[in-house]
């Protein structure tokens, strides 16, 4: 008798152990066949002869279970295949041997009643609502209690959830069978005692359809009419979807929201309908568009139903009903104008606004120069002087001559500031001679200008230095002068000292000649 062990947890084909037969004889003759001839495992294992060792080989036919059945006994028979049949009658070219097989217990993990499972819900249900439940045992004799657990790779949304106890499986979120119509889960079991122990097993989820969508419509439509439409007259085909998917197919019904002057549906009864006009004739000028609401609803349990807004056109339409231009034209056009009228209008306004770029820009290079640049400017004869000179030694700060002789100076120049209303030839001053008087000139020189025709007639400046309080001379401006009518006293002048005695010689001494004559 020969002994084998086994675990139960071998898979099929795994070799159990051999036995041998011996023979005296050589070669072919020493050939032997073995094969199991009796026992209570012959449906659970096999032997194959090995040729070249001349062994038979037992190996696992089906799966073993130790809990199941724990000893398997074979009779196993040896054979010479090489005979001579003179001897063959005499019995001695067989062999029998008894093989017991032992199986030993393993910690199997669970398994689980079905190879898979297969649940059907509502979409509507209620969270919290158990779907269905897996069951697991542990095989061994300890028969482990088994933990259930959801992979989440397969549910990374955690729509649902188990009882780790008992396998019930349940909805932690709303379900929508429009957006998934099937979950594919993936339940494991492991015993309490020895975790990493597990077993998985698929779970198809089925979400049941609820009427719980309104029919909308299946497409947008650019909807118009004509205005030469008349009564009774197609203008649109409607049709719908909805996103349920009822057992008994879809089937939806139109109607209007309320009674409408303009227009009518007329239902057609295989989901879709008509838009019909009800009066003759529309006008792009009074009401461009129409808007109709259209009441769209189904047949399902509960009925859903949804309003969809129709928004109408009305156009410019040839015989035909050809649409040729709608409510765009009639908005930009008003009433009783052509498109040749418009492109005038434009026109006229486009020269218009040239016209006024144009004289805005020659009015611009007509912009009046300033009329004094700076302190230096001449041209209106005043003269600027901005020292006080160094007495009568100081020859260089001021000629007097200058001033005696008019021709020295620049000819008078017209204002360029203003346009003269009355062009004059300016005159000519004869030059003064040079014992001339210094206020006499002065004097004959206004009187001239005020008596000048060619003069403007606008304000003249004068600008005249004033030494302060503290200057015992005072101004030495013989312009105001002019404005007294008695002759002016210079003998004051010889009391200041030695450096106005030119100066004093000079006008009082010509005072008393002239008195003298």
């Amino acid at each position: 008798t020969i002994h084998l062990r086994i675990p139960e947890s071998s898979p099929v084909g795994t070799a159990i152990g051999s036995v041998k037969a011996t023979d005296a004889d050589t070669g072919k003759n020493a050939e032997v066949e073995y094969r199991i001839i009796d026992g209570d495992g012959t449906d659970m294992f096999d032997i194959v002869t090995q040729k070249d060792t001349q062994e038979g080989i037992i190996t696992v036919r089906k799966p073993l279970d130790y809990e199941t059945r724990r000893l398997y006994t074979l009779k196993v028979e040896a054979e010479n295949t090489h005979v001579d049949p003179r001897f063959y009658y005499l019995g001695p070219f067989k062999d029998t041997t008894i093989v017991k097989i032992s199986v030993e217990d393993v910690d199997e993990p669970p398994v689980f009643s079905r190879s898979s499972y297969l649940f059907e819900v509502h979409e509507d249900i209620e969270l919290g609502t158990i779907i269905g439940t897996v069951m697991a045992r542990d095989p061994d004799s300890a028969a482990s209690p088994i933990r259930f657990s959801l992979d989440r790779h397969t549910d990374l949304d955690r729509i649902f959830n188990i009882h780790s106890g008992n396998g019930s499986i349940y909805t932690s979120k709303p379900l929508d069978r429009e957006i998934s119509q099937w979950h594919n889960l993936s339940v494991i079991a492991a015993e309490i005692n020895n975790p990493k122990d597990t077993t998985r097993v698929p779970v198809y989820v089925r979400i049941l359809d609820v009427n719980d969508n309104a029919p909308q419509f299946a497409v947008f439509y650019d909807t118009f009419v004509c205005e030469n439409a008349r009564a009774g007259q197609l203008i649109q085909t409607i049709s719908a979807v909805d996103k349920d998917d009822p057992l008994g197919g879809q089937k939806f019904f139109f109607s209007l929201a309320a009674v409408n002057p303009n227009f009518t549906v007329q239902d057609n009864e295989d989901n879709t309908a008509r838009i019909l006009t009800r009066r003759n004739g529309f006008s792009r000028h009074e009401i461009s568009t129409y808007l109709l609401p259209v009441v769209i609803s189904d047949n399902d349990y509960p009925i859903q139903s949804s309003t969809g807004t129709l928004t109408i056109r009305v156009c410019a339409c040839d015989s035909r009903g050809n649409m040729q231009s709608c409510n765009a034209e009639a908005l930009l056009l008003p009433a009783g104008l052509s498109t040749g009228a418009l492109v005038a209008i434009l026109l006229c306004i486009v020269i218009l606004l040239v016209i006024v770029v144009l004289f805005a820009a020659l009015k611009r290079q007509r912009k009046k120069e300033p009329l004094i640049l700076s302190k230096e400017d001449i041209r209106d004869n005043i003269v600027s002087y901005n020292d006080e000179g160094g007495g009568e030694e100081d020859t260089q700060a001021f000629d007097i001559g200058t001033l005696r002789n008019p021709a020295a100076i620049e000819d008078k120049k017209l204002r360029r500031d203003i346009i003269p209303e009355t062009l004059f030839v300016p005159r000519r001053t004869p030059s003064a001679p040079d014992n001339t008087d210094v206020r006499d000139f002065i004097n004959q020189r206004l009187k001239e200008h005020d008596t000048d025709p060619s003069a403007p007639p606008y304000d003249s400046l004068a600008t005249y230095a004033y030494e302060g309080n503290d200057s015992i001379a005072e101004s030495l401006s013989s312009l105001e002068s002019g404005t007294t009518e008695g002759d002016q006293n210079y003998d004051y002048l010889r009391e200041w000292g030695p450096r106005f005695n030119k100066l004093a010689e000079m006008y009082g001494g010509g005072e008393s000649d002239k008195d003298t004559s």
